[in-house]
């Protein structure tokens, strides 16, 4: 490979080393990590662009001493026309081969992100934030955008529960605005197939997807899903409060745990135990499971129900077995 080693370069390095010495010393310069800046660096790699011009470039920015000399081993191993275009975040100590393998990668231009199914809009932003998109801030500012919001078809709330709980493959690049509409996106996408069953009584989607937001932070369990659905469901049709504590906990301006029962008469918006029917909005962003469950809930009367301290609830039918239950349970 040395023959193709730049004429000055090689004169030197063979003077000082020999042949093989040379070829050792490149051979540890290119194994040899690379402390990179703090927070990282993003580098795009334009369609078509020469790596000897990727090369000078991650050089330029620290992310490897020698340009020249991962270019010429790349040539030197025919790997040069294997680099992708797209997005890149080099992070930590690289090596030049550990760059060149990232630039060869289908999958190191995109980063995939996964949003748990509940996470609130303001977690989704801490989210993305560590991930290395922007921050928090600047993601909630969108989130929030009248503009953005009415060009997505969104309430002018803002995009609590639209943001679909999922995986997603994105470009270092992508701005909160564009991860927001892959997101808006993705729960048109994912619900097409449930929308054209009837909603429950005269909901509107805003309706749909609040009370799919509140059975999606009662319950991690997918099968307790309609079972809780059918329970405020039910309370609905009887005009009954939901009392649903997550509400509470949603309408708090600052939440330490435990919920006590001054919180539970706090006059907020969110507080179901004083205000009847649905919040003004969803409380975190639900999954498909929750938003199927309110189109499908079981056949079930019941009205109650009280967690077992197992990720499990009680359900019951009268206020007398939730009592009891309550006794079981949770004193």
């Amino acid at each position: 490979m040395w023959r193709l080693l730049r004429p000055a370069l090689t004169v030197s390095l063979v003077a000082a080393t020999g042949l093989g010495g040379a070829a050792g010393l490149a051979w540890r310069e290119l194994h040899r990590p690379q402390p990179l800046p703090t927070g990282g660096v993003v580098l795009t790699v334009s369609a078509g662009e020469p790596l000897r011009a990727v090369s000078r470039r991650l050089q330029a920015a620290g992310v490897v001493r020698s340009g020249w000399l991962l270019s010429l081993w790349a040539q030197t191993h025919h790997l040069d026309r294997q680099v992708r275009s797209g997005d890149y975040r080099f992070a930590g100590a690289l090596t030049p081969l550990e760059v060149l393998d990232m630039l060869r990668s289908p999958m190191e231009a995109l980063h995939r992100v996964t949003v748990p199914e509940g996470a609130t809009v303001e977690q989704v932003a801490a989210i993305f934030a560590a991930q290395g998109f922007g921050g928090a801030d600047a993601f909630l500012c969108a989130a929030h955008d009248p503009n953005l919001l009415a060009d997505l078809d969104l309430p002018p709330t803002g995009a609590e529960g639209y943001l679909f709980p999922d995986t997603y493959a994105l470009e270092w690049t992508a701005t909160p605005a564009d991860i927001i509409r892959r997101m808006v996106t993705r729960f048109h996408v994912a619900t097409a197939a449930l929308e054209p069953v009837p909603l429950p009584f005269d909901f509107s989607r805003h309706d749909w997807v609040t009370l799919a937001s509140i059975v999606e932070k009662e319950t991690g369990v997918e099968s307790e899903r309609p079972l809780v659905a059918a329970v405020f469901l039910n309370r609905l049709r009887l005009h009954w409060p939901l009392q649903s504590d997550p509400t509470v906990i949603y309408g708090l301006d600052a939440f330490d745990g435990n919920l006590t029962k001054a919180d539970l008469h706090q006059p907020t918006r969110y507080n179901t135990y004083t205000n009847p029917g649905l919040p003004p909005g969803p409380i975190c962003n639900p999954g498909l499971a929750a938003l199927t469950a309110v189109l499908h809930p079981a056949d079930s009367n019941y009205l109650y129900f009280v967690a077992r301290g197992d990720g499990t609830h009680q359900f019951s039918n009268t206020l007398a077995d939730h009592n009891r239950a309550v006794q079981q349970y949770q004193r």
